[in-house]
């Protein structure tokens, strides 16, 4: 099992309100440049929020949710100290309540 970090917020915060979309963008960019593999991932209304363990963290956060997943805590970090109004924490998967660490309940169509 591995250990995921998050931040996590309302799409409407996360994905329009804030200019993450140049800031994951630039933070692709510098990996590719590093020759880094890429340990962040955008996943809009996170499957993770669905464990049991996890009830608390989905009643605090405004629907629909979205999260900034990552494997490195350091980024995690500096994302929640940029955005201020998040919520950040973290999880084992894969595991029985959370088979699939980036699994989202949004059908791609």
């Amino acid at each position: 099992m591995k250990i995921y970090y998050y931040v996590l917020a309302s799409q409407r915060f996360l994905l329009e309100e804030e200019p993450m979309e140049e800031v994951l963008r630039e933070r692709t960019r510098h990996y590719h440049e590093q020759e880094k593999e890429i340990d962040f991932w955008v996943v809009k209304q996170p499957a993770f929020l669905e464990s049991p363990r996890m009830a608390q963290v989905k009643a605090k956060c405004p629907q629909p949710a979205a999260a900034i997943i990552s494997t490195n805590p350091q980024f995690i970090t500096w994302l929640k100290l940029r955005l201020e109004y998040v919520l950040t924490g973290e999880f084992q998967a894969p595991s029985e309540s959370i088979p699939d660490p980036l699994a989202s309940l949004t059908s791609v169509s």
